[in-house]
């Protein structure tokens, strides 16, 4: 058993349970280049009843945006082909959306994490995504929903 493991799965049953949780239903877009990930960080989000849509670069995703797309949260990598993570972020917030944004990242540099941050990212987390990241997130919406 991993650590934290059981606590994990214990939190993920509770907000299962909660009323919100089976009626609400959670939109996220999952933005990588790497389609690996692509599938882990979708797999992820499934487990926990989320909805989900992916694109391969950040043109795909603001792209959606601009065909009026809508999702609850943006799961989006920093280094990716076309546009990264920090253009398309700036692109995603000077339209005015206003959605809950995570860079997801492999980069370990603070000055590297602070300029993603700095684009409009609510929160970014390190690479892979796990059900223990996504959960607390998973809450903040159900809150403000």
């Amino acid at each position: 058993m991993m650590l934290g493991e059981g606590e994990s799965s214990s939190k993920k049953a509770k907000i299962m349970e909660n009323p919100l949780a089976k009626n609400l239903r959670l939109y996220a877009l999952v933005v990588d280049d790497d389609c690996f990930i692509r599938t882990i960080h979708s797999m992820a989000l499934k487990s926990l009843g989320f909805k989900v849509e992916v694109a391969e670069n950040g043109k795909e995703a603001v792209d959606l945006f601009r065909t009026g797309a809508k999702f609850d949260i943006v799961f989006i990598d920093r280094e990716m082909p076309v546009m990264n993570g920090i253009e398309a972020t700036r692109e995603i917030r000077s339209m005015g959306i206003k959605i809950k944004i995570v860079g997801v990242t492999s980069l370990n540099s603070e000055a590297e994490r602070e300029a993603f941050m700095q684009a409009g990212l609510d929160l970014c987390h390190t690479k892979p995504l796990s059900v223990d990241k996504i959960l607390p997130l998973m809450e903040d919406l159900m809150k403000n929903n």
